[in-house]
């Protein structure tokens, strides 16, 4: 007999979270045609599960996760559905979650770095803590999560899984070219070429791909890069590097900011925002090496899409980032 499981996708278009639901469903959808999917969403997050069997219906839920009312709403609106089974593929659980339900847990940057101060952070806290006591299962994305999850929650180990994150696919295109015809490869090589010319790229860069939050040290990355740039202003072939930054606005952070004026490298460092993911592909085959300075990380998925296209990485060597 065939089980029904909901799944929440409405994070699916974010970095990082956004690629493991992706590539879950899209996995998914390969290996199993039996049980029914129950794909709840906003109508923008269809448009990236287009390609999935039969067995993934779509269910419209045009509301986020943010506001406190939807502790309410969206446990109300899900036990409508009657599935056997719940996944969160990230801990955003309700308050009200109705169970049994599985939570995936990317890290806890939430915790260690918070944003929120007061009865806010409390509330945070609690709300995590419960979201992870309450499911049936818990899966996390690295040893290190593991071990976070076990020691400051008391998880029993029983119910933890550990599975690892993986790359998507398309950020393997330059291992395959190899294999590809001189026609696809040439079109590989022209498609690449047009991408950096309408960016206004002609000279070596560093690159940094994720979100601008305090654990991931950019501040510290543009101090860095400035000793870098003045080392290297007579030779040959990197006097003319500079450090492209993919992620977050600058304007949300002003100690950024700070740092690149600081330093006097306001024409060496572009911020591009958010990039599509085939443009972020291209990004990564051109960079020269791609830096990754963070102090906390749950797992650390731009350095693994980064190597997959061939691209040396300098990372710290904290918390998930050595697995």
């Amino acid at each position: 007999m065939s089980a029904r499981i909901v799944i929440d996708i409405r994070h699916i278009k974010d970095f990082g979270i956004g690629t493991y639901i992706r590539n879950l469903l899209e996995a998914i959808g390969k290996i199993d045609h039996e049980n029914r999917y129950m794909l709840v969403g906003r109508e923008p997050d269809f448009h990236y599960v287009s390609s999935l069997p039969p067995n993934f219906e779509r269910i419209h839920y045009e509301h986020g996760d943010v506001h406190w009312f939807e502790q309410i709403r969206f446990p109300l609106f899900l036990r409508k559905l009657a599935p056997d089974l719940y996944h969160i593929p990230l801990n955003a659980v309700s308050i009200l979650m109705p169970r049994p339900y599985v939570v995936t847990i990317h890290d806890m940057g939430s915790l260690m770095y918070p944003t929120r101060k007061g009865r806010a952070s409390k509330y945070s806290l609690f709300r995590f803590r419960r979201g992870l006591q309450r499911a049936d299962r818990v899966i996390t994305v690295s040893g290190a999560t593991r071990r976070d999850v076990e020691k400051l929650f008391s998880i029993p180990p029983e119910r933890l899984r550990q599975i690892y994150n993986a790359p998507d696919p398309k950020f393997l295109a330059k291992a395959r070219s190899g294999h590809l015809s001189p026609s696809k490869a040439e079109m590989h090589d022209r498609e690449r070429i047009r991408l950096l010319e309408r960016y206004q790229i002609d000279y070596p860069f560093l690159l940094y791909a994720g979100t601008i939050r305090p654990q991931k040290n950019i501040a510290r990355l543009v101090e860095a890069f400035a000793v870098v740039k003045g080392e290297l202003e007579d030779h040959p072939d990197y006097k003319d590097l500079r450090l492209i930054i993919i992620g977050d606005e600058i304007a949300q952070y002003p100690s950024v900011r700070h740092a690149v004026i600081q330093t006097r490298v306001e024409q060496r460092v572009r911020f591009l925002g958010f990039v599509p993911i085939d443009t972020l592909r291209v990004f990564y085959e051109a960079a020269a090496a791609f830096v990754f300075p963070s102090l906390y990380e749950g797992f650390g998925l731009p350095p693994l899409e980064a190597m997959a296209s061939g691209t040396p990485v300098v990372a710290s060597s904290v918390s998930s980032l050595p697995e």
